[in-house]
């Protein structure tokens, strides 16, 4: 009997050997899987702006000591390379000291250092210090996306706009003539916050070069559309002024993942006169991402010909990033806001932002590191799908100081 058994498994098991599990995908052919479309991928992005690179950081950086075997090592850390070493631009990008060179550039990173509108805990002055020290971490290549944003698109760090931390009008003006003066040489203004409240310059400084509709995608678990808090216009009124804009129209404003016990009801009543268009966590859930973010596309894009990206830190779960000044559980997973920003990116936008990193209240980097990631996805995107540039064409006004 034993012997039987045994006999019979035997025979089963080698008919399980022969068997070809035709439903499982060859993890080797790059025509089913991703993962070895982007490995095949790889070998047709260019190096070549890494090759200059590398003879440049040679001139300039003093060849390496003789005992060096690698000879693209220079004696001075000069580019890319190695990632703890060198000064903090954003990604290594190229630092533009005069602004009037920023129109050479295909994208342009601006830091807002000011938490001047802070109703809580303050720190985000010092976000665009901790999202570029922690850029250091990045190459410029992603291997899902397959794309190399080296090779394939050109950016700068125009470093920091003066704040006025004791004066929030004064601040405000400021930042809207710096990215006013950005975008108006064709070059996408990319935002590093600060707290909520420069939401309104930056749309104030875009709108101001253009006369063709913007709409605007904000992702955040709060409303942000009261028109006073404090007496100020702080960090939860930004889109109130923003849709007083004459281009910019509330019913093209976007608010992706409001909610929890930190949305104001002084708010709420400007929500529905304004008739914003407002997803929940609930409906995310519900929804999913991709038809979250192809109703947000559609209402954002109604009648415009830009949209912008608003991106507040605290909209994911708060245990992913600690840093920020009003964390707020039952957010985003860091995946779904990746997959998210992807999809609202791929179309094209005119200008983004993330706002509410506070580094003193960070844990090991990681809310900056997740602010990154949200830029380079959406620089990534728009390089993959071919939208890099698309909002020179609404441009159409000069920069006018404010």
């Amino acid at each position: 009997m034993n012997r039987n058994r045994i006999l019979k498994a035997m025979g089963g098991l080698a008919r399980r050997k022969q068997q070809v599990r035709s439903h499982h995908p060859d993890p080797f052919n790059p025509e089913t899987t991703k993962g070895w479309q982007a490995a095949v991928k790889e070998a047709s992005i260019p190096t070549t702006r890494h090759d200059e690179e590398v003879k440049r950081g040679l001139e300039i950086g003093l060849p390496g000591a003789s005992s060096i075997e690698d000879k693209t090592i220079p004696t001075f850390s000069r580019g890319e390379l190695p990632h703890f070493a060198g000064i903090n631009t954003f990604m290594k990008a190229p630092f533009v000291e005069n602004i009037h060179d920023v129109g050479n550039y295909d994208a342009t990173v601006i830091g807002v250092p000011f938490d001047g509108g802070c109703t809580y805990r303050a720190g985000t002055r010092f976000g665009p210090q901790g999202i570029r020290r922690i850029s250091a971490l990045y190459t410029p290549y992603n291997y899902e996306m397959g794309i190399d944003l080296r090779e394939q698109m050109t950016l700068c760090d125009a470093g920091d706009v003066f704040t006025i931390p004791a004066n929030i009008e004064k601040s405000f003006d400021q930042i809207s003539n710096a990215v006013a003066h950005v975008a108006a040489t064709g070059s996408l203004p990319i935002i590093l916050g600060g707290d909520h409240s420069i939401g309104f310059p930056t749309v104030r400084g875009l709108a101001s070069v253009t006369s063709k509709r913007i709409g605007i995608i904000h992702v955040d678990r709060h409303a942000d559309i009261q028109e006073k808090d404090l007496d100020e216009r702080m960090h939860t009124t930004p889109y109130f002024h923003a849709t007083n804009l004459p281009n910019v129209r509330p019913e093209n404003l976007v608010q992706i993942g409001i909610g929890g016990w930190q949305v104001p009801r002084a708010a709420v009543g400007n929500m529905v006169e304004r008739r914003t268009n407002i997803f929940t966590m609930d409906d995310i859930e519900q929804l999913g991402i991709d038809k979250v973010a192809e109703m947000a596309l559609e209402r954002a894009w109604d009648g415009c010909d830009a949209v912008y990206m608003s991106y507040d830190i605290d909209s994911i779960e708060a245990a992913f990033v600690p840093g920020t000044g009003w964390p707020e559980p039952g957010g985003l997973l860091p995946r779904e806001a990746l997959k998210l920003v992807g999809l609202v990116a791929k179309e094209g936008l005119c200008g983004m932002e993330v706002v509410e990193v506070s580094p003193p209240y960070d844990h090991a980097d990681i809310t900056s590191l997740m602010a990154l990631r949200i830029i380079v996805d959406a620089l990534g995107a728009m390089t993959a799908h071919g939208t890099m540039g698309k909002h020179k064409s609404i441009i159409d006004k000069p920069f006018t100081p404010f």
